[in-house]
């Protein structure tokens, strides 16, 4: 099957790569679209992340269809459509062709969106949804959204609104990015652009000059020190990136704050599936039911080493103006 393989010199290349057999619990899915994420180019950089890469083939998101499974597998039949945030748990990763994946973190895709749409969801969705779960919020709570127009932070601001959890103050970086957040339900004051200057202020000013209960970062670096600035004594400080800064973790200790971090890869690492299979499907009920909408997306191109390599630039130089990118199969 044709894929895009990391070489040994760690570098990407197109490929050949053997199709895989599924065993006795997996099904074999024919990939239609895959979704890029921040950590594609950070396994390639980042020693932290490298650490996850369990095949030369990188990508973690798909959608596609059923064409083969193993023995046991019961719930899913030859054609079906389906998708998956595959993580590291498959045969391989999504830059390639086909993948073979235990059906327990497969999910049937949205009856009422299109492959490209459901390959945008698994990584935000999952990860949105985690952090709904965790944190239990109401409608009193106080909440900051750092880097609020991305795949996570729009997914999330949906859910948010659409459990009338209205007390949000949300950055972005650009005036593209603002208006996607208007779009969502937002109002103008509660988007602040983190470039302005007395960011500080302004935020808290956002949120009646009172500092917040919960701040959810998604950028990480200087923006966890902003958070950390605006957080209440005893708060909650919930970390989706692994890039606290030293001086953000000391103001965090000072004020007594809580963190909480934020994984999907810890229920692969435990064999914990069904966090993975119930998640989607309780994604998959809001997407049909639509409570929230699926992801904006922008297609890149097809599956070559051109479109892997443009959308890792895109990413890294945070161009994707609140759309998340697909590759085509």
């Amino acid at each position: 099957m044709k894929a895009i393989i990391l070489n040994k010199n760690g570098k990407l290349e197109d490929g050949l790569a053997e199709q895989p057999q599924p065993k006795n619990n997996e099904v074999l899915i024919q990939i239609k679209a895959s979704g890029f994420n921040p950590i594609d180019y950070q396994m390639l950089e980042n020693e932290l992340e490298r650490k996850l890469i369990s095949s030369p083939i990188l990508g973690r998101e798909l959608s596609g269809i059923v064409v083969d499974k193993g023995s046991e597998v019961t719930e899913f039949n030859i054609g079906d459509e389906v998708y998956s945030g595959s993580g590291s748990m498959g045969s391989n990763g999504t830059y390639a062709e086909y993948i073979a994946v235990p059906e327990a973190i497969v999910s049937f895709k949205p009856k009422n969106i299109s492959f490209e749409q459901a390959a945008a969801t698994p990584s935000a969705g999952l990860t949105s949804l985690q952090i709904f779960n965790r944190l239990n919020l109401n409608m009193e709570n106080t909440v900051l959204v750092t880097g609020a127009a991305g795949g996570v932070g729009s997914f999330l601001i949906k859910l948010l609104l659409a459990h009338n959890i209205r007390q949000i103050t949300a950055t972005v970086g650009s005036e593209e990015n603002r208006q996607i957040l208007l779009k969502l339900g937002l109002k103008d004051h509660q988007i602040i652009h983190y470039r302005d200057e007395n960011l500080i202020k302004n935020i808290l000013k956002a949120n009646a000059d009172q500092p917040f209960e919960y701040g959810i970062d998604l950028v990480g670096n200087y923006m966890s020190e902003v958070t950390a600035e605006v957080l209440k004594i005893n708060g909650m400080y919930v970390d989706v990136t692994a890039l606290v800064t030293k001086d953000a973790h000391e103001i965090l200790f000072n004020k007594g704050t809580l963190i909480m971090n934020i994984s999907n890869y810890t229920y692969g690492m435990v064999k914990k599936y069904e966090y993975y299979k119930n998640s989607l499907l309780t994604i998959k009920a809001l997407i049909e039911n639509e409570t929230i909408l699926p992801p904006q997306y922008k297609t890149v191109g097809n599956l070559s080493l051109d479109t892997v390599l443009k959308a890792h630039s895109i990413l890294k130089n945070n161009q994707t103006q609140g759309h998340k990118l697909i590759m085509k199969h």
